[in-house]
């Protein structure tokens, strides 16, 4: 039994798909007008995780994460630029599944883009408009919130408490200053398509209501994202399906946030600007072991640090692979379900696996396999027989998550992987001159050593 936070209920509730043995989850994707940020990051690798996990635990999964390929910020990149909106987008959509791949990312069964859905919006804001649960202004079509009555669900806030609270809108012709955009009349030179009711594109939140019920269907299982689209923007999208008289997701789960000491990521400060740039200095399986180690619902802090400190926890993992010569797991092929263990073994994988199932309990989890790889490598030190299968199942289980040890490669002594440990952390710190000292030790015990995105690479001449 998976069970999950439902953050409109605002409890941990069993998750029961609309199919037997299916689970549909539907995942606001990126805007592409820049690189990707740490934020990205960490919601892409959480319901990575969970896919995985689902897929490992017996579900087909079918999973749509969308891209966003015409938006305001593209258009004003665009201008910036002096190119086309098209150029700007894919540009960054390149971007953006090149870092999807370094992070080890799963490729969602279907990726829609904005742009290829405008027929069916412009259908769903005509019906709204039909039913008077939408009205056009000299800038747009806008939705009416009071045609959604329970509006403010996600918000967690009636709607009368929602209207008091809101900010003074520009527009006072709107019925309600919470009322949205459906529809963006264009302006001169931007892009545009013809619609009965003015040429123009697509508000954000009138996107993902159209992409996920057209490729999921009505009463999807799951729809997910980052605690920040909540509100308004996933509230949105549900208000759209309430006025159409369509079930939309069953369940809403959301991440928590990134943060980074408490303060505002920059260069200045030595911390990680984008998850490009972590990505460039850093082995990417240690963003998703940082992920892991905090609850998904919980702040997330990502630094120099927290991001050194999970490489050092990588070294160790390795070493261990290698010690069984285990094979790298959870690549592009998702680890599917095995029982195929002794009696104290199959234990060991349903209890921790029992952690997982309950609000994906990644933490608890982790500290059960780290506790699991120093008692296998007493056992191998006593000579124990039950040693290697130890080390398959908890190779399994990291495969499950999407963190592939890497046991292959040369056979590296501990003080040698200490040595590299404290290089990619002298690094981590910029400081060069531990770095390069520690370079010339390994390189003293016959290693070549070579720098890498993923941190310092050693092997035999």
């Amino acid at each position: 039994m998976i069970r999950l936070f439902d953050t409109a209920a605002q409890e941990v509730r069993e998750l029961r798909p609309r199919d037997e043995g299916r689970i549909s989850i539907y995942v606001c994707g990126p805007t592409v007008y820049d690189v990707p940020h740490l934020g990205h990051g960490r919601f892409t690798l959480v319901w990575d995780l969970f896919r995985r996990w689902l897929h490992f635990r017996g579900f087909d999964v079918r999973f749509v994460s969308n891209i966003t390929d015409v938006d305001d910020k593209i258009i004003q990149r665009a201008e910036r630029e002096q190119v086309s909106e098209a150029a700007v987008a894919t540009k960054y959509e390149e971007v953006w599944w090149d870092s999807m791949g370094q992070l080890g990312v799963l490729r969602p069964t279907v990726a829609p883009r904005a742009t290829e859905w405008i027929d069916t919006m412009v259908e769903l804001v005509s019906t709204l408009l039909e039913r008077d649960a939408a009205y056009v202004l000299d800038d747009g079509v806008y939705f009416d919130v009071s045609a959604a009555p329970d509006y403010g669900l996600l918000a967690l806030q009636p709607l009368e408490s929602l209207r008091a609270g809101a900010r003074v809108d520009a527009r006072s012709d709107k019925r309600s200053p919470l009322d949205f955009a459906l529809w963006k009349f264009a302006k001169p030179g931007e892009p545009k398509w013809p619609t009965p009711f003015g040429d123009g594109r697509p508000g954000w939140h009138t996107e993902c209501v159209v992409m996920s019920l057209g490729l999921l269907g009505e009463g999807f299982d799951l729809h997910c994202g980052g605690l920040d689209l909540a509100f308004p923007h996933h509230e949105n999208e549900r208000a759209q399906a309430v006025a159409l008289g369509r079930e939309f997701a069953r369940h809403w789960a959301h991440n928590g946030f990134v943060m980074s000491d408490g303060e505002k990521m920059s260069k200045s400060l030595g911390n990680f600007t984008s998850l490009s740039d972590l990505l460039e200095r850093t082995d990417p399986r240690a963003y998703r072991l940082l992920v892991m180690r905090s609850h998904y619902r919980s702040p997330l802090d990502v630094n120099v640090e927290t991001v050194a400190d999970a490489e050092r926890a990588l070294v160790r993992l390795d070493i261990f692979a290698r010690r069984f010569d285990l094979p790298t797991l959870g690549g592009d092929e998702p680890v599917g379900p095995s029982t195929s263990w002794s009696e104290e073994v199959l234990t060991f994988v349903n209890e921790t696996a029992s952690l997982l199932d309950d609000d994906l309990n990644t933490p608890a989890a982790l500290a059960r396999l780290f506790e699991a790889v120093a008692r296998t490598n007493t056992l191998a030190d006593q000579g124990d027989d039950s040693a290697p299968e130890w080390a398959r199942a908890i190779n399994t289980l990291f495969g499950a998550l999407g963190l592939g040890l890497r046991g292959e490669g040369e056979d590296l002594d501990d003080d040698s992987a200490e040595l590299v440990r404290r290089r990619d952390d002298a690094r981590g710190r910029r400081d060069w001159s531990e770095a390069d000292r520690l370079r010339g030790e390994l390189e003293q015990r016959g290693w070549i050593v070579e720098d890498s995105s993923q941190g310092t690479r050693i092997r035999r001449g």
